[in-house]
């Protein structure tokens, strides 16, 4: 989730990123004739005098009877890759395959997030009353507004929210029953030298103070949502740990935007050992997250695919695998993708909103059918388009 693009939104959404060119590559110069390259030369190779000479070292190199073993298990590693990789593919197209179970749609406890436009004075009643129509008939219970984000040492200045208040008031008047959090969040310096340290006692002490802070200006709960956090991080849990306690003294929720679960185990450990960015979480650390939070949000979206298909497979393999360590007790919301971008993470034609459903509700049918703390999180307000709400009504609501 892109703390800086809830900050700066636009109302008409995500523009689609332009592909760029690509630069033609020249043909390799075979001549004509007897001359290098032509019939003379046999089979029509380039000449020896144009091959630079380290790369005919490499070559001869490469041909040397001791490398044979070494190449062959090289070329067996590459097989293996590749063989993988088509295995991933069949399993996540057999995972979106089938039917989805009567009844494995809305228990009306969904959620949005929303931009920062809504608590900064630039959203008036009218807005309210628009949005009020827009969620009246859905499921969505739960309205988490950015209120951020937070400084790196764990602060947050009563000025980045100015109308909180007129906002809780006007949801509850327009929409009863409706919860409204302030959704927090920053930058971690876990991959980099900037960014909030968690590991500082200070800081977490500063991000509950902050959690109090914005409950005693009338939001309703606490959501948090910092990254890029790693899996098995101790510092984390303490935080949650304190923070529960702040938020059950004012009645209110705790809830949070978890990574994705390592769709095979250690996934995140070789995938960090390699990039410095582990990306998903183990299933056991996800589910002592889901165990101190109210309720827990999983960012379903941003997965690189690039088709529908093995989209909607790998939202139902992570629907399941977090439905299998979440208490029953806490909120399970898999995100929705309300917005369109085209690039290395996320390809729109593939992360679509209606593959999402369909995926949730397959993995929903699989695993835990009845399950009543369940729904769907929208991501996110200010860049979604009306076939991303057809979608979620017909695949959904309905």
């Amino acid at each position: 989730m892109d703390e800086q693009r809830a900050g700066t939104e636009v109302e008409t959404g995500a523009e689609p990123v332009a592909e760029t060119p690509a630069t033609p590559v020249a043909e390799t110069d075979r001549g004509e004739g007897g001359g290098a390259g032509g019939p003379g030369d046999g089979e029509g190779r380039t000449s020896p005098s144009r091959v630079p000479a380290w790369l005919r070292t490499v070559g001869r190199g490469w041909r040397h009877p001791r490398l044979r073993w070494p190449k062959r298990v090289a070329l067996a590693l590459v097989l293996v890759s590749v063989l993988s990789l088509l295995a991933a593919g069949t399993a996540l197209r057999v995972n979106y395959a089938g039917d989805p179970a009567p009844g494995t749609q809305t228990r009306n406890r969904d959620a949005l997030w929303m931009g920062h436009a809504w608590v900064d004075g630039r959203k008036k009643d009218a807005d309210v009353k628009a949005l009020a129509k827009r969620l009246r008939a859905t499921g969505i219970r739960d309205l988490y507004v950015h209120a951020g984000p937070l400084e790196h040492d764990g602060t947050l200045p009563e000025s980045a929210y100015p109308k909180a208040r007129w906002l809780v008031e006007a949801v509850h008047r327009e929409l009863p029953g409706v919860r409204v959090q302030a959704w927090l969040g920053d930058v971690l310096a876990t991959e980099g030298e900037v960014g909030m340290r968690l590991e500082r006692a200070a800081t977490r002490a500063a991000v509950v103070r902050s959690a109090g802070q914005i409950l005693d200006a009338g939001f309703e709960g606490a959501h948090f949502d910092l990254e890029p956090l790693h899996s098995d991080d101790s510092n984390y849990l303490s935080l949650l740990d304190d923070l529960r306690r702040v938020t059950r003294a004012h009645d209110a929720q705790l809830s949070v935007a978890a990574h994705q679960i390592d769709p095979l185990p250690n996934l995140h450990s070789v995938f960090g050992a390699f990039t410095a960015h582990p990306k998903w979480w183990s299933q056991s650390f996800f589910g002592q997250v889901a165990r101190r939070v109210d309720q827990i949000a999983v960012m379903s979206y941003d997965t690189a695919l690039p088709l529908e298909s093995l989209y909607g497979g790998y939202v139902a393999e992570q629907t399941s695998l977090a439905l299998e360590v979440t208490p029953k007790s806490t909120d399970l919301l898999m995100g929705l993708p309300f917005y369109y971008e085209d690039n290395m993470d996320h390809h729109g034609s593939a992360e679509t909103v209606a593959a999402a459903v369909r995926g949730t509700r397959l993995g929903l049918s699989r695993t835990d059918r009845t399950r009543e703390h369940f729904g769907v999180a929208l991501y996110v307000d200010f860049a979604a388009r009306e076939k991303d709400w057809t979608a979620y009504e017909e695949g959904w609501v309905r």
